[in-house]
């Protein structure tokens, strides 16, 4: 029976991988790849323009696995923190049955030489932080965003490398060293904006207080004091 166009290109990922498993990711050529489907390199073409996008669909494989565990009302009734943590391990568990491969493929990406392939790679990541945060409802906005981002993704390679080397049942050490760093991100946005996503979530329209020693210094102020009394004139006029 024919293969759907989808199916197709889903065969021509799932097949590289296959022989990735039998040898390692190095060794695969797209001509082993269309020999096993009885296809021609230029069914291969159509879907693929070199064996690096077979790379972009496997993790793109991941990024729709983590956007549909994001769908469930079960999702959103977590907190902030956790939200982040679920999909980042939903994006690492659609990834799992072939962590080998997985681990070769990146390897293959840092080799010395391939800027052509590190900088979409760079990209990439980017794109993939963007749509954790979309899925996860975060809303920071100018240097609170970009702090945001910097960090969620310095926590999401972090990850990624510690995930790849672990060895663990259900990778339950990399569930705990990214639990770790989430809270510790937490506690530090905390400190610095003095208000968090839930607080945020259950009073949209409500002004974060000021920090106590800046409203202590602009009550004291000159200005302040001038207004005051101008005021209690007034009052006393009439």
């Amino acid at each position: 029976m024919k293969k759907s166009k989808s199916e197709l290109r889903e065969a021509i990922v799932d097949t590289a991988v296959t022989i990735a498993e039998r040898t390692n990711w190095e060794t695969v050529r797209l001509f082993d790849v269309a020999t096993e489907l009885n296809i021609t390199l230029d069914d291969i073409r159509v879907y693929f323009r070199e064996k690096e996008d077979l790379v972009d669909a496997w993790f793109d494989r991941a990024d729709y696995q983590m956007l549909r565990d994001a769908e469930t009302v079960e999702f959103f009734s977590l907190p902030s923190r956790e939200r982040l943590q679920h999909l980042i391990i939903s994006w690492l568990d659609a990834l799992a049955a072939h962590r080998k491969v997985t681990r070769q493929m990146i390897g293959a990406k840092l080799e010395p030489g391939h800027l052509h392939i590190q900088i979409p790679a760079i990209m990439r990541i980017s794109r993939t932080v963007q749509w954790m945060r979309e899925a996860a409802h975060r809303d920071a906005t100018f240097v609170r965003r970009a702090l945001e981002e910097t960090a969620l993704t310095t926590i999401y390679l972090a990850t990624f490398a510690y995930w790849m080397q672990d060895d663990s049942e259900n990778s339950q050490n990399t569930r705990e060293f990214l639990a770790h760093k989430l809270k510790m991100a937490e506690s530090l946005d905390h400190m610095v904006y003095r208000t968090g996503y839930e607080e945020n979530e259950a009073h949209p329209s409500t002004e974060p207080e000021p920090i106590p020693e800046i409203a202590a210094t602009f009550e004291s102020a000159p200005i302040s004091k001038a207004v005051t009394q101008e005021r209690q004139a007034k009052n006393r006029q009439r």
